[in-house]
């Protein structure tokens, strides 16, 4: 019996309701069946879209990456060698531009966090000429160490011209390696005593 013979035995009323059965299967076949794969492609061309803005946007912060990683290599570039006593250093600065520190007052040490100390040095300058002291500021900062000028306090001096009283505290900044040197001690120690029976 094939299925010609099987439909023709059913009775009228059963004839209909597989016609419109099949009918219904039809259209939802060639009508639904576009629209779900319609929104298939869409949801995975959204997905597809994400990932390629995510991409993106890891591709575009890849330069500011880095960026950060050479700014941070300078800054440990400047702190990998201690600053110089800054008396002697100052001095020489000084001389190199015709100004005389006639007094000048080490400050103690400073902890700046786990990492960093500051040495200060107050010195006072007495009849400085306004282009002099410039010249002495600008080697301070272009020193290549990391020094700075905490304070600065700039008097006129009578009715001279160009003639200055300057107290200045100057500042030097020094990272301790015994954190670093410590952290690296305790990996290498950790391997050595593992290796051992």
């Amino acid at each position: 019996m094939n299925i010609s013979d099987r439909l023709a035995r059913l009775l009228n009323r059963d004839q209909r309701v597989l016609s419109i059965g099949l009918l219904v299967i039809g259209v939802l076949f060639v009508v639904i069946l576009p629209i779900v794969l319609t929104v298939v492609v869409h949801s995975r061309k959204n997905d597809n879209e994400a990932l390629s803005a995510a991409t993106d946007s890891i591709n575009d912060s890849l330069d500011a990456i880095e960026k950060n990683k050479l700014e941070k290599a300078v800054t440990q570039g400047r702190y990998a060698s201690p600053a110089p006593p800054l008396a002697a250093f100052l001095s020489g600065l000084a001389s190199e531009v015709g100004i005389e520190i006639p007094e000048s007052q080490d400050r103690q040490a400073v902890p700046h966090g786990k990492r960093y100390t500051e040495r200060s040095t107050k010195m006072s300058l007495h009849k400085v000429g306004m282009l002099k002291l410039a010249k002495f500021m600008e080697r301070i900062e272009q020193s290549g160490n990391p020094i700075r000028i905490s304070s600065l306090n700039i008097r006129k001096r009578g009715p001279e011209p160009d003639m200055y009283d300057v107290d200045m505290t100057i500042s030097a900044f020094d990272r301790a390696a015994t954190a670093e040197k410590s952290k690296k001690a305790a990996t290498t120690e950790a391997p050595a005593s593992e290796a051992k029976p």
